[in-house]
């Protein structure tokens, strides 16, 4: 019998609906081991509460944001990082607005879509980075001021002290003779669909015991969805059709391979608690 800190074991992967025009919907919060995603429609006033600071996410409307420090308007197309503590959201407009934490202890377990299987192998969130600029303030990135490496012209990367995010545009279908099936040994991955629709491709790899093998699946991906990726699960996601493609993959704790390329745009703003260790 295969433990869990076994490389072979594999959980299963976890699409959730998200969407909050469903008749009775209620909040819209889909989790994985170390972090929610939560999809805000509503202009009315939202609360939320983080241990560590809150990853704002407004690629349409903008929003009027209340913390512990003060107040702040942030525009449409634009990642807010939110400090610790509570916090008070109004969008300008009917969403979305996405909120990602690592830690959300205003929440109880029937909040949220879908439960968790924990997983040894998977690395903690903290103790989370420190931010050494604008410490306790809330910070304002617009996504068109985010320069994308140059050899990964479709993705905008951006950190929290316990989160990274990919931001993954593009127009059209993805090319699919450049797609990029990969898997991680030590952490989840988050795919939310935000625009255009989507197909998640998933392998199981192959051990000695062929009674456990999987047949690979091909997901489709709406708007409005998210993808928790287990561990060791292959993985490659495809747009398909035309227009627009909004996607975005979330980590915790922050890529630190990411970090080591210098990909993630605003890195120097923190500093790593396992540097020097």
């Amino acid at each position: 019998m295969a433990s869990d800190n076994d490389s072979t074991v594999l959980h299963d992967a976890d699409l959730i609906d998200l969407d909050t025009t469903q008749p009775a919907a209620g909040r819209r919060i889909g989790r994985a081991q170390n972090f929610s995603v939560e999809w805000i429609d509503s202009t009315q006033p939202h609360v939320a509460r983080s241990e560590h600071e809150l990853l704002l996410l407004l690629p349409g409307a903008g929003a009027h944001i209340e913390y512990e420090g003060g107040r702040a308007d942030a525009p449409g197309r634009s990642l807010c990082i939110v400090p610790a503590g509570s916090c008070t959201i109004t969008l300008d407009a009917p969403g979305p607005g996405i909120l990602i934490a690592s830690s959300r202890p205003d929440l109880r377990e029937q909040d949220y879509l879908n439960a968790v299987e924990h997983d040894p192998r998977i690395v903690a969130s903290t103790p989370a980075f420190r931010r050494v600029r604008k410490a306790g303030e809330l910070v304002v990135v617009p996504v068109d001021d985010i320069i994308p490496p140059p050899d990964k012209k479709r993705l905008k990367m951006l950190q929290t002290d316990t989160l990274s995010i990919n931001w993954v545009e593009y127009d059209g279908p993805r090319d699919r003779t450049q797609l990029s099936p990969h898997s991680h040994s030590r952490f989840e991955q988050g795919s939310l669909a935000i625009e255009g629709k989507f197909v998640h491709h998933l392998r199981t790899p192959w051990g000695s015991d062929a009674t456990r093998w999987r047949d690979d699946m091909h997901l489709q991906a709406d708007p409005r969805t998210l993808l928790v990726i287990p561990v060791n699960l292959v993985h490659t996601t495809e747009g398909v059709g035309p227009g627009y493609h909004l996607l975005i993959d979330v980590f915790s704790p922050p890529r630190r391979d990411f970090i080591a390329h210098h990909w993630i745009c605003n890195s120097a703003d923190y500093e790593d608690p396992a540097a020097g260790a």
